[in-house]
């Protein structure tokens, strides 16, 4: 069984593998326009979308890891890594005290209406995707403990 759930989430990986980005503007913290396909396309840089909300508490601890083993990863591979808040109207007044209190080092936009979220057909947060020359290569969902470590050595692959 445990073998047959590995060979699904392969091929649902491998048929959402080189997906191109949508071309969808969202809001900056600061309520600046940020276009999803042109302000990430710096050419073979990988851009690390991490779809989350205030109120999941994996995904709290994915971009925490994160954060603790942000500057070591930008010092060995070229990337940046966009905190996707996917909080509605009803708790999008949480997301900018949250991030303000967790100092993270790396780009927070709102996905307020989750049209970000539902052009990639994601279900669940967290959710993790790479993205390089505004291709997606790697997928990951959900989050345990170490799972940084396991992101980070796929981040050197490619």
């Amino acid at each position: 069984m445990k073998q047959l759930t590995i060979l699904f989430l392969f091929v649902i990986s491998v048929a959402n593998a080189q997906k191109e980005l949508p071309n969808l503007t969202l809001k900056s913290l600061d309520n600046k326009p940020v276009n999803i396909k042109t302000d990430y396309q710096e050419q073979d840089k990988l851009y690390v979308f991490s779809f989350w909300a205030t109120w999941c508490g994996p995904c709290l601890n994915e971009l925490e890891a994160i954060s603790e083993e942000y500057e070591t990863w930008q010092k060995e591979v070229n990337l940046e890594v966009i905190a996707v808040s996917t909080d509605d109207a009803r708790t999008q007044k949480r997301v900018k005290p949250l991030v303000s209190g967790k100092n993270w080092p790396f780009s927070v936009i709102l996905d307020s209406n989750q049209d970000f979220k539902r052009a990639l057909t994601i279900v669940d947060i967290p959710y993790t995707i790479v993205v390089k020359n505004n291709k997606i290569v790697h997928i990951q969902s959900g989050y345990t403990q170490g799972g940084e470590k396991e992101l980070f050595t796929i981040l050197k692959t490619l």
